[in-house]
């Protein structure tokens, strides 16, 4: 135990941290490291599913509806949600935009890695789910275009 590589096992929680992520493994064949945030589970982000989103009876948001619409355009991946290209940039489409099938809507990044998620159809967005630089689920509702 006493080869144990300090940096990676940081780099890797903070990977934990960054993507909202509760376990994460690397394995190089020789050398094999988990980390896994234990205790509670990972924060949840309910203000950002908020935006735009209308309340139904109750105060409390009706996510099941908007999933099921097929104008949800859902996460294909866990990982962070940049609403822009860049920091300072504008935005690459805001609620009322009218978008084509295959434009690039925003980003995820995954791993250091940035990953274009585009519109699976043509139409006008008319709610954003999903808030700037905050951590996104596989399959979690990100926008409607209808």
């Amino acid at each position: 135990m006493s080869n144990i590589d300090g940096d990676s096992v940081k780099q890797l929680a903070a990977i934990l941290t960054e993507t909202g992520l509760t376990e994460i493994e690397y394995d190089t064949g020789t050398l094999r490291i988990k980390v896994v945030r234990g205790g509670v589970a990972a924060p949840v982000y309910a203000a950002p599913a908020m935006l735009g989103a209308p309340l139904a009876a109750g105060g409390a948001a009706a996510p099941t509806d908007v999933a099921a619409n097929p104008g949800c355009l859902k996460s294909p991946m866990v990982g962070v949600v940049y609403m822009s290209p860049e920091p300072g940039a504008a935005a690459f489409i805001k609620v009322g935009d009218q978008v084509a099938e295959g434009q690039t809507v925003l980003i995820i990044e995954a791993m250091k890695t940035f990953n274009q998620v585009k519109a699976h159809k043509s139409g006008k967005v008319t709610q954003i789910m999903v808030a700037d630089k905050n951590p996104v689920e596989y399959g979690e509702p990100l926008m409607l275009i209808e």
